[in-house]
């Protein structure tokens, strides 16, 4: 094997640990703070949340690190600049406590999915889930409901979030894109935005920072859904 290809081979290694890794911590960090939102136990229980945070702030850092070494996207997020503004301010706000927005969450991972679900039905609004690419075109293809924004995971089996996206956008110009990923390279996440992708979100990530992006991208009060019913009818 040439030093070249040893060289590539290490950096998919590398590609391939620092997404499972980002995924674990993603699930950790989501499984704590909503405990933390429910805990009712003793006062002195602060100092054990607080250690819980330093280690995933800590494990965060390190697989940021790897995530560097790979060749992958190091932001935390990207958005269409002019929503940039939205964002911050939409981060210290929280998530509006009246909405109709309807959102399609796609992952094959059953806990992440889980979590997210919870943080944005938590949020008021109304989530519906796919578990693969497969399920979530299906979905658009068989004409089922019309969805505000869809948040799919990159890595999954068969039809990965990049093939998903780019088969919504076939289905449904409008839609709503949202990437969700613990490894992504550069050239990749650059072509996906050139290609309409809304927005990008890097794994692990707080429910206030996906609320933020979603309230972001949602709030034109009257921009039109990814609508299927129409594309149902005329095939």
């Amino acid at each position: 094997m040439s030093e070249s290809n040893q060289q590539n081979l290490q950096g998919d290694d590398k590609s391939k640990v620092a997404h499972e890794l980002n995924n674990l911590i993603q699930i950790i960090s989501g499984t704590s703070s909503l405990i933390e939102n429910i805990w009712e136990g003793s006062p002195g229980s602060e100092k054990y949340f607080e250690m819980l945070r330093a280690s995933i702030e800590r494990a965060e850092q390190v697989t940021a690190q790897l995530v560097a070494q790979a060749g992958g996207a190091t932001s935390k997020r990207m958005l269409p600049p002019e929503l940039e503004q939205t964002f911050a301010e939409a981060l210290i706000a929280g998530a509006p406590n009246e909405h109709k927005h309807s959102i399609l969450v796609v992952d094959d991972e059953p806990m992440a999915l889980e979590l997210l679900h919870s943080v944005l039905t938590d949020a008021g609004y109304d989530v519906a889930v796919a578990q693969s690419g497969f399920e979530c075109v299906d979905l658009f293809r068989r004409g089922g409901p019309s969805y505000d924004l869809v948040l799919t995971d990159l890595s999954m089996p068969l039809m990965d979030g990049e093939e998903t996206f780019q088969r919504l956008r076939q289905i449904a110009p409008a839609a709503k894109v949202v990437l969700m990923a613990g490894f992504v390279d550069n050239s990749r996440l650059e072509r996906m935005m050139s290609n309409g992708l809304s927005g990008f979100v890097g794994k692990p990530f707080a429910p206030v920072e996906i609320l933020a992006v979603v309230t972001s991208l949602l709030s034109g009060a009257d921009q039109p859904k990814a609508d299927t019913t129409d594309i149902a009818a005329a095939g």
